[in-house]
């Protein structure tokens, strides 16, 4: 679905512009087309291919969808993949923008996400003297965008993990702690997925080479790469803290496994005394102390009570029961 098709000249907006007449605009000096998709169909992509000369390659891998991000040269273009991650029902979505970025043009396609870039546009136009610099601002914009809509989603990461471990030493949580860290681990993952990826490849936009359509935007990309590494320290820091919890989660188990598997041992020992006492006098001799005495039985439940309690007694000494 074709979103918006405009061409600016000299950093400020000429006109809404049909795709048929692309081609046109982009022959006039000082003018770029910019152009967004959503979910295009075949046909689309392909009238896009035609329109701005796309690389066989790179309309391919958006058309496929499911890319690592990366950032791609192709002759004197570049392709660019950034996922889109927004948290739905205790979960993540990942959608993906691919960026074709040319000399004069910017075509974004949009796969699998509702995140709109209404605001990129405006501020774009907002700042025609940074608009002026061509298609390389336009990137610019749209990555970091992207990139400040990780930072909530971290940090919903980083409290929901407070609150996890607040639980941590509740009784009767194990499983579920076990199980809430486990899915936080995944989502983190999903978000390392995203994030490291692009760093490497922003990493290539400012200093040394870099290619000739973001020479006038280095100093923005580098702001995207600081934001870049700051995420991936965030999300390692969190990785190390879920996994910490998890054996800290772990251990708090088979502590309490082990204090159970005491009592029991300790409750059976306790109740293994009267059983030796009634087996002794259970035996079916004719011949037996005590027998004929009246006190006996009295003095054979006395010696079954205070044996009882004194095993009691040592184990509660113990902390086994």
């Amino acid at each position: 679905m074709l979103i918006n098709c405009i061409a600016y000249q000299d950093g400020k907006k000429l006109a809404d512009i049909p795709t048929p007449e692309i081609s046109d605009y982009l022959a006039k000096p000082d003018t770029f087309v910019w152009v967004a998709l959503k979910d295009p169909t075949p046909a689309e992509l392909q009238e896009m291919r035609e329109e701005f000369h796309l690389h066989e390659l790179a309309v391919e891998d958006a058309q496929v969808g499911h890319q690592r991000p990366k950032i791609e040269e192709y002759g004197d273009s570049i392709f660019a993949v950034i996922q889109l991650v927004e948290a739905v029902d205790q979960g993540l979505n990942v959608g993906e923008i691919d960026v074709f970025v040319g000399r004069n043009y910017v075509l974004s396609v949009r796969n699998r996400s509702q995140q709109q870039f209404v605001g990129v546009r405006d501020r774009c136009e907002r700042e025609p003297h940074l608009l002026k610099q061509g298609a390389g601002f336009v990137l610019y914009a749209l990555m970091d965008a992207v990139v400040d809509r990780y930072f909530p989603i971290i940090e919903s990461f980083e409290s929901e993990l407070e609150a996890i471990e607040e639980q941590v030493f509740a009784r009767k949580a194990a499983r579920e702690n076990t199980e809430r860290l486990y899915q936080l681990k995944q989502r983190v993952m999903v978000m390392k997925h995203a994030v490291f990826p692009l760093m490497e490849a922003v990493g290539k936009l400012y200093g040394g080479r870099v290619p000739q359509i973001c020479v006038n935007s280095q100093e923005y990309f580098r702001d995207v790469f600081d934001h870049l590494v700051r995420l991936n320290a965030q999300l390692e820091t969190l990785r190390d803290t879920i996994s910490s919890a998890l054996q800290v989660n772990l251990a708090l188990t088979t502590i309490d496994e082990t204090e159970t598997t005491k009592r029991l041992t300790a409750w059976a020992a306790i109740i293994a005394v009267p059983m030796v006492f009634e087996g002794l006098w259970g035996m079916n001799f004719k011949y037996m102390p005590e027998l004929e005495w009246s006190w006996g039985y009295p003095m054979a439940l006395a010696f079954i009570i205070i044996g009882s309690v004194a095993v009691y007694v040592g184990f509660k000494k113990s902390n086994w029961l």
